[in-house]
């Protein structure tokens, strides 16, 4: 079967080579990748570069289209993805019912076309009605959980759950190693130790997460808390909560590291924690679960699906503190070793290339 994924994102400047872009967005090819071992991928990617270039099976085809173009005349991109002769299209994001309208004219009934869902939320207005006008021309929607897009047809943006399917839309590039190697390269120490990595935003909530931490620290001298994170927009707050509080030295502000370095500091930590009212998918939590962290997350529809509805870890009410803190010392008396497995295991089967692959490959044959 062929496979051509394509977006009406415009394409990014920021980068105009194949390798750098490839490897930045290796999060996601790995799925192409898997998904080639027994089928034929294109992959149409928009990035300051034209030309093609095969990888790993996938053949990729950079194309520059203007914004304009993608956004409100999208001929070009649709012509050239019918050109390609595909069995089965998947367009990134349902952020353009649109686009995915005038590709079902042009490609007539044959071609089976899927959209994935990338984080966002319905729409209101005009784009509510062409979202579930274009519902009629898709044939399989993929979000990270079912729920999500159950959530989709109650608010009237898509026409029916019949077409709603699981699969995640990225996995992980990282795996377990020794636990004192990695230790020895971030620095790392604590009896458990604790990682948070995300932005510091009201979304994910960190001032949450650590008002729960220093209250369950007075309690766990030993444990420690390392925060990872890309963006401050509330880092003087975290700074101003854990200076005025005397178990601040508990927590380390360590910032932004290269991804590659998040491999040791998956495998240094004994926990992950989340604090997100909303997550499209949960990639961090993805890919601390394929180094054996065990996940502490906010009971929202994505971090049940990514935790097996907290078999693999624990789930707390988001925004709930007092629940946090009673989550976190419940670890007391959990068998680590055995959530650990059953992170690796869940991943292993649910969460991984290969399985994300397969469970798209199956879906599209049953169409």
């Amino acid at each position: 079967m062929r496979f051509v994924f394509a977006g009406y994102v415009h394409y990014s400047n920021d980068f105009d080579s194949p390798d750098a872009w490839l490897q930045r967005t290796n999060a996601y090819t790995g799925i192409l990748q898997a998904l080639a071992r027994h089928n034929e991928v294109i992959s149409i990617e928009q990035i300051n570069y034209q030309g093609r270039q095969f990888s790993n099976g996938v053949d990729y085809h950079f194309r520059r289209y203007p914004r304009l173009a993608l956004r409100y005349f999208p001929q070009k991109l649709n012509r050239y993805i019918k050109q390609l002769r595909p069995d089965v299209v998947v367009i990134h994001s349902l952020n353009f019912p649109f686009q995915v309208i005038l590709l079902r004219l042009m490609l007539g009934r044959r071609v089976k076309i899927m959209v994935q869902n990338h984080a966002e939320k319905p729409a209101n207005g005009i784009k509510k009605h062409l979202q579930r006008l274009a519902s009629r021309c898709t044939d399989a929607y993929l979000f990270a959980s079912y729920a999500m897009g159950l959530d989709w047809v109650k608010a009237g943006s898509l026409s029916s759950p019949l077409k709603i399917h699981e699969a995640m839309e990225v996995s992980s590039v990282f795996y377990p190693i020794d636990k004192t190697e990695a230790r020895q390269r971030t620095g790392a120490d604590g009896n458990p130790v604790f990682l948070w990595v995300g932005r510091l935003n009201a979304n994910k909530d960190p001032l949450c997460v650590l008002r729960a931490f220093l209250k369950y620290a007075a309690k766990h001298p030993d444990a420690r808390l390392y925060m990872l994170y890309h963006t401050e927009e509330l880092l003087q707050e975290v700074k101003t909560l854990l200076d005025e509080n005397e178990h601040g030295p508990s927590v380390t502000l360590i910032g932004k590291v290269p991804h590659a370095e998040l491999l040791y500091w998956l495998n240094s930590a004994d926990f992950i924690l989340s604090g997100s009212h909303y997550e499209g998918s949960g990639a961090s939590v993805c890919e601390a679960m394929s180094c054996g962290c065990v996940p502490i997350v906010t009971d929202i529809l994505s971090f049940r699906m990514i935790t097996n509805n907290g078999d693999c870890g624990m789930l707390y009410p988001p925004g709930d503190e007092q629940a946090l803190l009673e989550t976190l010392l419940q670890t007391d008396n959990i068998d680590i070793t055995e959530k650990r497995q059953k992170s690796l295991a869940y991943f292993k089967s649910h969460l991984s290339f290969d399985a994300i692959a397969k469970c798209m490959a199956e879906i599209a044959y049953s169409l």
